[in-house]
Order: structure tokens, then sequence, then C-alpha cells
């Protein structure tokens, strides 16, 4: 497996993944969403904002930043590379990234959300702490930061 910065020629294979998984992602539901969320990535890797784990096959596991919010912003990996340590990769790398002098941020799934159980203990293995409850596209979550080194 090779932990890359994603390239627009990788766009057909990201959103291959992103189309198998965004049954976890709210506010991927519609064909409409799918395409804005191709032109999203774009515009990540065209600002090196993108990171992908690659098989001599597939993308299994993508990650968007952002260094102007100095945050996550998505983070997704193929079931059947779960529990391989590709999430654990692309944050550690992302991470690497982002601005430790000031607090870095992630939005995820509460507490009580059956699919929030695998990232929160993700990200609290790297040394986020929870944060407020919010809600984006319509679904409930919990954002978590990583406080600034001082």
């Amino acid at each position: 497996m090779q932990l890359l910065f994603g390239k627009e020629e990788d766009i057909e294979q990201w959103m291959a993944l992103v189309r198998g998984i965004r049954w976890n992602f709210p506010g991927l539901e519609t064909e409409e969403s799918l395409l804005a969320h191709r032109e999203t990535v774009l515009r990540f890797m065209a600002k090196k904002q993108a990171l992908c784990v690659k098989t001599e096959e597939e993308i299994v596991g993508v990650l968007l930043f952002s260094y102007g919010r100095n945050m996550i912003c998505c983070l997704g990996v193929s079931p059947r590379y779960r529990r391989c340590k590709v999430a654990s990769m692309l944050l550690q790398e992302a991470l690497k990234n982002l601005d430790p002098t000031k607090d870095i941020t992630v939005s995820t799934f509460r507490e009580e959300d059956e699919k929030g159980t695998a990232p929160r203990a993700l990200y609290k293995k790297f040394g986020f702490e929870e944060d407020e409850l919010i809600e984006e596209f319509g679904y409930p979550n919990q954002r978590f930061v990583l406080r600034a080194e001082k």
C-alpha cells in the first residue's frame, strides 16, 4: 500500500471508493451531491490537501484536509481494508501537514451513533478530545479538537 497526495488522474478511482462508502456519509445521498463532492475533491487535489492510500488495483482510503481551517474534512476507508491501519496512515500524514501550534478540528458521529465507534476511537487515539455537539448536512455530529501545542 502507498500513501500519496491524490491527483486529478485519481479522481475516478477516488470516487469509486466514495460511492462504495457513501451510505456512511451524510450529505452524499444523491447523484447531485456526489457530483458536487467530486468537484470539491478536485479542488482539494489541486491544493495538495487530498491524501489517498492505493494498492496495485485501487484506492482504499481517502482523506481531505484544510490548511486554512486547520481541520480534517473527510476520512473514508474501504470496508475491505478497515483494521489494516489505513485510517491511521492517512490521519498521521494529514497531521504532519497541519499547524500543531493551532487547534486542529474534525467532525464525526456522536457517541450514541453506531457509525461513530471506529472513528471516535481513532481520533481519541491521536489525542483529539470531544468538543461541542453540532449538526452537519442535517445529521447530528460532534466536533473533536486536537489542542494546540503550547
